[in-house]
């Protein structure tokens, strides 16, 4: 008789400790990380042929042949993916973080409230990142698009 009480007690013990486990430690749901301005490769299940991103603000997704997906960060935070077969069926549904830049080279300097970002590897030169001063990415922006006129314009 204390055999059966004892099995019974370890079953329900178990089924409790089961229980506890899934309350403590609710499944996750799976979270891809990119990094602003950055792409990242993303392997997709079988048989997707749409994707959907709820905010493309935040990130931008473009599917490739073979399972391939490129998903590039926009702006900070997070927002959903969905992968669709040609049924309409979610095949997967995940979330993308997007999240500030990497490496170690950004330097944030304050004016007062003015923020202005720089990348310095080895010299400092101006970063455009989302938060800076409006004056100050324009300004960056600015620049840039001449240069990049300028590369592409026809040698006389």
């Amino acid at each position: 008789m204390s055999a059966v009480f004892w099995r019974r007690n370890r079953m329900i013990a178990s089924a409790l400790l089961s229980a506890t486990m899934l309350t403590a430690f609710p499944a996750l749901a799976a979270t891809f990380t990119v990094n602003v301005d950055q792409a990242q490769i993303m392997r997709l299940p079988d048989k997707v042929a749409t994707i959907v991103i709820g905010n493309p603000l935040i990130a931008d997704a473009s599917l490739q042949s073979g399972g391939i997906l490129v998903v590039t960060g926009k702006g900070y935070g997070s927002t959903n993916l969905l992968a669709m077969d040609r049924a309409g069926k979610i095949v997967m549904d995940t979330t993308v973080q997007v999240v500030g830049p990497a490496g170690g080279d950004l330097v944030v300097v304050y004016k007062g409230v003015a923020r202005e970002s720089y990348s310095c590897s080895p010299e400092c030169s101006p970063r455009m990142t989302l938060g800076d001063d409006n004056k100050y990415f324009t300004d960056t922006l600015g620049q840039v698009g001449t240069r990049a006129n300028t590369a592409q314009a026809p040698v006389k």
